[in-house]
């Protein structure tokens, strides 16, 4: 089980993690985790461009390492990169020393300039993100597609992504073999939808 949207006494107990942009305007902000992947980063980009909408990759160093070629059109896209750890790393069942090796790790993979981080499961101790935060700003969401569960059919991770999205939002979606059916289903039909409504799309700022 989990929750779609981010309830506020969690976001009271994190003050400190980022759950959505206060905007005026209608602006979402989508992220990505856990690629680059082939063919699913690739459709994500397709996706996007086709709706001149930015979003931001929360990437794995070890993906990165592997596809490069993926991580560049990432980046030549104009869009936004984050680092989610080298090896996709829970931080509730690694020692702090390990995860910040992993981090540290992942940053000098992506050798791109960012100070945006996500851990991976949204998992960190309060020792870990004591020391993340000192040079990073850690950006959890406020509204989970819920891609990745192969309990939940594609409708209705449609639904319950389309109805808790709120100008400002930082929706999360995954760029992943295991959330692809539910993703490649969703995301266009979330696009379409918000961009009737006089929505944009944008990258979060790396600095």
């Amino acid at each position: 089980m989990f929750l779609h949207y981010s309830p506020f006494w969690l976001k009271a107990f994190f003050p400190g993690f980022i759950w959505h942009v206060p905007v005026k305007e209608k602006k979402i902000f989508l992220t990505f985790d856990d690629g680059p992947i082939p063919g699913i980063t690739e459709f994500v980009l397709e996706t996007l461009d086709a709706y001149s909408a930015k979003a931001t990759f929360f990437c794995i160093g070890d993906n990165v390492r592997k596809y490069p070629e993926i991580f560049q059109k990432v980046r030549t896209n104009g869009h936004a990169v984050g680092n989610h750890t080298f090896h996709h790393l829970n931080g509730w069942k690694t020692e702090d020393e390990l995860y910040l090796q992993n981090i540290a790790q992942c940053e000098q993979q992506l050798a791109v300039d960012t100070v945006l981080f996500r851990p991976p499961y949204g998992r960190i101790r309060r020792s870990q993100s004591r020391q993340v935060r000192k040079t990073r700003k850690i950006i959890m969401w406020d509204v989970l597609s819920g891609d990745f569960s192969a309990e939940l059919s594609p409708e209705i991770c449609l639904k319950k992504t389309i109805e808790y999205t709120r100008p400002g939002s930082i929706v999360l979606f995954h760029d992943s073999i295991k959330a692809s059916t539910n993703m490649q289903y969703a995301l266009p039909a979330f696009l379409e939808h918000f961009s009737t409504l006089g929505y944009s799309f944008e990258a979060l700022p790396m600095h």
